[in-house]
């Protein structure tokens, strides 16, 4: 066991070392010259879309918003902490400016992937939606076998391996806190876990929808205080962020070692694992939205990308940064590096607000995860008691993660991750045609001064593969 987590571990360490940040972020160019920089001209049609988002056509809809808050629960978590950290502390200031354009970059690639998971949508017979990745590849590109190996992956991935992930992290921190054993808070995790995962995708979104806007309100307001605090310190703060991403100035310099190669890795790596910008995750919950056009759920969840990394990565980076514990060539432990910079800046009972912080981001990504995977098991099986067996099975992962690490099972994640981000990559490809097509149809209507465009399937009309049954047909839209 030991020979085969090593040799998976060096086989994700190539892979996630360069590989696959590349080409996510090869994939967002590509995306934002072929959709003439949508990220740009659509941006405040993002924010309209959250704030108009609330709304629903009937009584036990899945709104927008809601899916757009599951999808941001399960973007925002540990890593938006932890992982922002390691990547200052690793590459310098300067990863902070590469993660940024990233993020910029990317959020192209979430406008298509949500934009045709909208288009791919199958109704269940609840009357809710599902879809993502797993569904358009099958639809429309008509390869189901590439389809069912999209599902098992996200499954592996978010079902089991990061869950247990983010339970290991709750844990840890509440040991390290207050001293409670693994046990107890894996016993809570579950009990807390049960009724919203018991309540299926609707209860998720419920829950997303009041706890995402709270947890990001909750630490966005701190890092402002101390921006506030230290608002003579900001300007020689992005001065730094940007000298460093170029390989210039005093943080990289001397013993430092940090260059631009480095920084600009570990910026691409922190960016796109945090937002998912193209990775197939963020629209399995895109699809659960009922709406009147497809574009609107990826201009809605192109915002997302900006909200996780532009605002609350970049939160961890201020502190970080303005705090003045960051030490140029000094590697720190993430959690440990976030940990001082609080307390330097808010002092002792900083401790309690990053335990409240860790458990909010993590537990919010338990239930997003979810949601995700949910999507998957109903497009592998239609068997009713398989949705139940597999919720008592994440809950089991979420058990095993509090109370104990295994090693394997993270790489086996990670090594799914990466099957699902090659072959979502390649069905967006493949697809663009069609999300074009969509896209060009709500500006179509936009530029005809109707405020809200709606999507209908028409012959001829460029959409390649099929389309559910009684999904985008005239009549359906009230």
């Amino acid at each position: 066991m030991k020979h085969l987590n090593d040799y998976l571990g060096a086989i994700n360490g190539w892979l996630w070392g360069n590989t696959l940040a590349y080409l996510l972020l090869a994939a967002g160019l590509y995306f934002t010259m072929r959709t003439g920089v949508i990220q740009v001209r659509y941006f405040w049609q993002g924010v309209r879309e959250m704030i108009g988002g609330t709304r629903r056509r009937k009584p036990g809809d899945i709104s927008p918003f809601q899916a757009f808050a599951t999808g941001m629960a399960s973007r925002v978590g540990v890593g938006n902490i932890a992982g922002v950290a390691i990547a200052i502390s690793l590459g310098g200031p300067g990863a902070v400016f590469w993660m940024w354009v990233t993020a910029l970059v990317g959020m192209a690639s979430a406008v298509v992937e949500c934009t045709l998971a909208q288009v791919y949508k199958v109704r269940q017979p609840d009357g809710t939606y599902r879809g993502g990745p797993a569904y358009y590849i099958r639809m429309g590109l008509g390869n189901r076998p590439l389809a069912l190996a999209f599902s098992v992956s996200l499954l592996l991935a978010f079902g089991f391996a990061f869950n247990a992930i983010q339970s290991n992290t709750i844990a840890d921190v509440l040991k390290q806190s207050y001293g409670w054993q693994p046990w107890m808070i894996g016993v809570a995790l579950v009990l807390i876990s049960a009724p919203v995962l018991g309540g299926g995708v609707r209860k998720v979104g419920v829950v997303a929808e009041l706890m995402v806007p709270v947890m990001a309100a909750f630490y966005f307001l701190l890092t402002l205080f101390v921006l506030v605090k230290n608002a003579a310190e900001i300007p020689g703060m992005f001065l730094l962020i940007v000298q460093s991403a170029f390989g210039f100035g005093p943080a990289v310099s001397g013993f430092a070692g940090y260059t631009l190669a480095l920084g600009l890795q570990m910026g691409v790596r922190r960016s796109l694992f945090s937002n998912e910008a193209g990775m197939g995750s963020a629209p399995n919950a895109a699809a659960m939205a009922e709406t009147d056009h497809p574009a609107t759920q990826g201009f809605l969840q192109m915002f997302g990308v900006f909200i996780d990394t532009i605002i609350v990565c970049s939160c961890t980076a201020f502190l970080i940064l303005l705090s003045g514990v960051f030490v140029p060539g000094q590697e720190v432990e993430g959690l440990r590096l976030t940990r001082e910079a609080l307390q330097a800046e808010v002092g002792p009972w900083s401790r309690h607000f990053l335990a409240i912080a860790i458990f909010l981001f993590a537990y919010s990504s338990i239930i997003g995860n979810y949601a995700y995977a949910e999507g998957n098991v109903t497009f592998l099986t239609k068997r009713r008691f398989s949705v139940v067996i597999f919720r008592l099975l994440v809950l089991g992962a979420v058990y095993l993660g509090a109370v104990t690490k295994v090693e394997l099972v993270w790489q086996m994640g990670d090594l799914s991750l990466a099957l699902m981000i090659t072959l979502n990559v390649v069905a967006l490809l493949g697809l663009t045609g069609t999300a074009l097509v969509v896209l060009r149809n709500f500006e179509s209507q936009r530029r005809q001064g109707i405020r809200r465009p709606i999507f209908f399937r028409r012959e001829g009309d460029g959409i390649r593969g099929t389309t559910a049954e009684g999904v985008w047909v005239e009549g359906d839209k009230s």
